[in-house]
């Protein structure tokens, strides 16, 4: 089993803490794929509250000694008190998130964001939920400046986007949502490239006619049009932060061509690059 875990304050105790209105206690990321089982058995539950996450396989989890079998995409919750008999097994080749967390408006958040009486709800498999659970493992083994208040920040984006997904997810469908969302993650570390939505679309085993209208359906633009925006935002960027020349910029974002550049970014902005360049200098 590969693990990766942090403690605040290194401390291995399950935390209260009322002195502020959430506030991250521990984090960590299991991988579960040598040790037959790995077994939570806590029959007086802990003090705080814990947020789990499926990130792939899945996990037997047991409420009221009834046995749920939770696959990937889903989140469980745990309060305090509540009975926690939860089991990993390495056929099933489980990767989970979880965090700890305590403070004294709690109840409150996760009544604004999270559903109401339920200890398993379906969230998606958005890319985003593992990163943030990563960043905040990071900063709870770094501890830089600040950073109990990010762990705060990062938790409540959780929730959001939970609250988000379960708005918006059931409307666009679940399926619909989990790929575009995967889309808009690819086009964004790979928009410098030469992107072919034809070729992305067939990778993902999807028509190209179904994707781009679902993509459009979801975000109010096409796919080449949220590359486009990227490509611009990010030209943009360099030409305020850096001394890089406009073929280079233009290679930076995905152009060989730095006349077909300059003309697109006219178009997106209404100046040229140059005349970009010379407004935000002044």
């Amino acid at each position: 089993m590969f693990t990766n875990v942090a403690y605040l304050h290194n401390s291995l105790t399950d935390i209260v803490d009322e002195s502020r209105s959430l506030i991250v206690t521990s984090c960590g990321y299991y991988r579960v794929y040598s040790r037959p089982t790995v077994s939570t058995e806590r029959p007086k539950g802990r003090r705080d509250y814990q947020l789990l996450y499926i990130a792939k396989g899945k996990g037997h989890f047991y409420f009221e000694n009834k046995e749920y079998i939770v696959s990937e995409g889903n989140m469980i919750l745990f309060r305090p008190g509540e009975t926690q008999m939860y089991y990993y097994h390495a056929t099933d080749k489980t990767e989970v998130y979880w965090v700890h967390f305590t403070g004294c408006h709690v109840e409150s958040v996760l009544d604004a964001y999270l559903p109401k009486n339920q200890n398993v709800f379906y969230t998606g498999t958005s890319p985003d939920y593992q990163w943030l659970y990563r960043q905040m493992i990071q900063e709870l083994q770094l501890c830089r400046p600040n950073y109990e208040e990010l762990l705060t920040l990062n938790l409540r984006h959780i929730f959001i986007m939970i609250n988000r997904y379960l708005c918006e997810g059931q409307k666009n469908g679940s399926d619909i949502q989990n790929e575009i969302e995967r889309a808009t993650h690819y086009f964004n570390e790979n928009y410098n490239k030469q992107l072919n939505i034809d070729e992305y679309a067939q990778s993902r085993h999807m028509s190209t006619c179904w994707f781009i209208r679902s993509f459009r359906q979801i975000l109010k633009v096409t796919p080449m049009q949220y590359i486009l925006s990227l490509r611009m935002a990010n030209a943009q960027s360099l030409l305020e932060t850096t001394e890089y020349n406009i073929s280079e910029i233009a290679e930076s974002v995905g152009y060989d061509n730095p006349l077909y550049f300059s003309r697109l970014f006219h178009k997106h902005t209404g100046v040229s690059p140059s005349e970009y360049r010379k407004k935000r200098t002044k």
